[in-house]
């Protein structure tokens, strides 16, 4: 049994981890419609990520015999005046979500929930790996400035990013599904 505070917590982790993958995929549309392939890529390679967060928290709540409850989505965003103000607002909206862990594991800790530790130990340490790569890119963006050519190079350098195995939102995975 998850503590009704720790269970409703969850559920909200759920729609902002949802709400992630929504931003995300703004973000590769945004990328995609200024021809920058790499950052759309590795965009949507982040939207499964975080697709795979929602579904921890959605399988932890389930496993432990309580019941999911879906909340309604907000749309954070959906256009930037440049590259550099895209991965500046991924880097500000992970820091965000990493409020969120540590206000979610300090209520589990409050409510003894020690259940959820495990689980809430392996996201705070996935938050370090999500602000650090959104903080590198950020940086290398602004690095560049206006230098297009440096902008081409780190846009096919993220293109080199790979799918989970079976991603649905990996592109081979629908168009061989049509074949």
């Amino acid at each position: 049994m998850i503590p009704a505070k720790v269970r409703a917590a969850m559920n909200e982790q759920i729609k902002h981890e949802m709400e992630s993958f929504y931003i995300y995929h703004s973000m590769v549309a945004y990328f995609a419609a200024q021809n920058l392939d790499g950052m759309a890529h590795w965009m949507r390679c982040q939207a499964h990520e975080e697709m795979v967060h929602a579904m921890k928290f959605f399988d932890h709540i389930l496993e432990r015999g309580e019941k999911v409850e879906l909340l309604d989505l907000r749309q954070l965003k959906t256009e930037w005046s440049s590259p550099l103000e895209a991965w500046q607002d991924a880097l500000e909206h992970e820091k965000f979500i990493t409020g969120k862990i540590h206000d979610l594991t300090k209520l589990a800790r409050d409510e003894d929930d020690f259940q959820a530790e495990p689980m809430l130990a392996w996201f705070n340490t996935e938050q370090i790996e999500e602000e650090a790569n959104a903080d590198r890119i950020a940086s290398q963006v602004e690095m560049v400035g206006e230098n297009k050519q440096g902008l081409l190079m780190l846009d096919k350098e993220l293109a080199a990013r790979v799918f989970p195995a079976g991603s649905p939102l990996d592109p081979a995975a629908y168009t061989a599904a049509s074949a």
